[in-house]
């Protein structure tokens, strides 16, 4: 039911209370209760801070610390809490609480003080406050008994998703069902308050720190929806549920849900598979022709990819950020899977966009730098400028094929492109071909061991390496790497270009230098 802190106030447990400050705002929603006990402000702002939840706390945990009470009551108001109440306080307002009731009050959160001759205890107000919530008003007992009887008419409803359909109209819901890899396989949508897109992208940063916690609040735009996980068969999938006219509690929502569940088992419901995950998954396997018959499913026939990419560590709540944002500013779509710390994805633009491919090249690569940045650890290898699911695949096919080595050819970089893959690539082949065309290539380098001692060619030969792979051709940034002066760089460069007979930055050496460079890296990995 829809209840506030001053329906809380009515109830016997409250009294006698002080209202010590949020006076205005005593028409706060009130949908769960929780109990702060945390011995830090960080524990208690995750634990506790949940939208339109009534927080009890004696702050027993940092009892003394009064800079962390004060933090942690501006961040619950920052999250929204309906209201806290302090307990064992007999006095109401003290010199040693005040600092804590001027920040709540700075806030506008009501702070509820409970009084001398209160003796109410956690168990006592969140047994009252529940009884409210479930047994104040005749709301739970008509949604969920209108729910069964719509979920539950199979002589009126062909399906589950039409019964499901029906029961969200008549009852100011909808319902969601998400795959692990966040693409929706039903939807039971009947007003655009919050859009599907929205509230799977808010269930997406929410889902992957905060998964299987039931039924947990989202905020959406305003609006309060509710998420948790659900097993159909050997898979999980998330159920959302939006409160269209915020009249639910949370604890209605969870037994709604449980309904809902039993219904599909009742119905025998199998959700249609999860499209776009299967459509990546054809790609990195290699099945084109499933991947042409998914696209229709996908409903991505009117879009063009443009770029392949595969991420390994990336940020979970900066990762659903920078896509969200990339796909907003570009009019763009993104889909992708995840399975542990590994993310496949497509990036694709709509055909007839009134932009060159260049500007969609750069702006991909953008994207690309925004995505490194998301977490420390994070390596993301991508092939950009595309065209066709054909393309897709072999560049999936690249990534796989180098991913595991071009780290080891470019230990400094975090990004890695086509240029970089494909020559991994090609030095994979002539490694594990050998013959003489890997002899031609070695051979370029064995001056350095003919003309001197082991230690001075294996320093020239590492200085080349990092010239070469590293720096990208700058002494500056080789010195940098090495940690030794320019001008050692410069000399040694110098004496490179003695030893080989040629200048190393012309356009017919560095080539075959690349290449040779890389293969002895590779070689050094095969060799481990």
């Amino acid at each position: 039911m829809k209840m506030t802190v001053k329906d809380c106030l009515e109830l016997d447990v409250f009294k006698p209370c002080v209202i010590a400050s949020g006076n205005r705002n005593l028409k706060n929603h009130i949908r769960s209760v929780s109990v702060l006990d945390a011995a830090d402000s960080k524990t208690a702002i995750k634990n506790n801070g949940v939208k339109d939840q009534l927080v009890l706390t004696s702050f027993y945990g940092m009892s003394g610390d009064i800079k962390a009470q004060v933090k942690v009551v501006k961040a619950l108001a920052d999250k929204g809490v309906g209201g806290i109440v302090l307990f064992h306080s007999p006095a109401g307002v003290t010199p040693e609480n005040a600092p804590v009731v001027e920040a709540a009050e700075a806030c506008g959160l009501p702070l509820i003080i409970l009084t001398s001759g209160n003796k109410s205890e956690y168990a006592d107000v969140i047994e009252r406050v529940m009884d409210k919530l479930l047994a104040g008003s005749d709301l739970a007992n008509d949604l969920i008994n209108n729910t069964i009887s719509n979920l539950m008419d199979f002589d009126r409803h062909g399906s589950f998703p039409e019964a499901l359909r029906v029961a969200a109209l008549k009852n100011d819901f909808q319902a969601v069902l998400i795959s692990k890899n966040f693409n929706p396989v039903l939807i039971a949508e009947n007003r655009h308050k919050v859009s599907v897109s929205d509230a799977i992208r808010k269930l997406q940063k929410k889902g992957r720190s905060d998964e299987g916690r039931r039924y947990s609040i989202l905020d959406v735009d305003d609006i309060a929806a509710f998420w948790g996980t659900v097993s159909i068969g050997d898979e999980e999938y998330f159920l959302l549920i939006v409160d269209n006219e915020e009249r639910y509690s949370a604890v209605e929502i969870t037994k709604l849900a449980e309904i809902i569940q039993l219904a599909m088992g009742m119905w025998k419901f199998t959700p249609v598979r999860d499209a776009k995950a299967e459509l990546i998954k054809a790609l990195i396997r290699g099945n084109r022709s499933l991947a042409y018959t998914l696209k229709n499913e996908v409903d991505i026939e009117h879009f063009v990819p443009i770029s392949a990419f595969y991420g390994r560590g990336l940020g979970e709540d900066k990762f659903t950020e920078t896509i969200e944002s990339y796909e907003k500013s570009n009019r763009c779509e993104i889909i992708s899977i995840t399975e542990g710390d590994e993310t496949y994805g497509i990036v694709l633009k709509k055909e007839g966009r009134h932009s060159d491919d260049g500007n969609c090249k750069t702006k991909c690569l953008s994207f690309y730098k925004d995505l490194r940045e998301t977490a420390q650890d994070a390596r993301l290898f991508h092939v950009t400028g595309l065209g066709t699911l054909e393309d897709v695949a072999d560049a999936f096919t690249l990534i796989n094929e180098t991913s595991t080595f071009v780290e080891s050819v470019f230990p400094h970089k975090r990004v890695f492109s086509k240029y970089e893959m494909v020559l991994v690539s090609n030095c994979i082949n002539i490694q594990f071909q050998g013959g003489h065309i890997k002899r031609n290539y070695v051979s370029l380098l064995e001056p350095f061991m003919k003309e001197m001692g082991e230690n001075k060619a294996r320093q020239l030969i590492e200085t080349l390496e990092t010239f070469v792979l590293d720096a990208g051709m700058n002494s500056s940034k080789t010195a940098q790497f090495m940690d030794i002066h320019t001008n050692t760089v410069q000399y040694r460069l110098k004496r490179i270009n003695e030893v080989l007979g040629a200048e190393i930055t012309g356009n017919r050496v560095i080539p075959g230098l690349t290449i040779a460079l890389a293969l002895q890296r590779l070689e050094r990995v095969v060799n481990e």
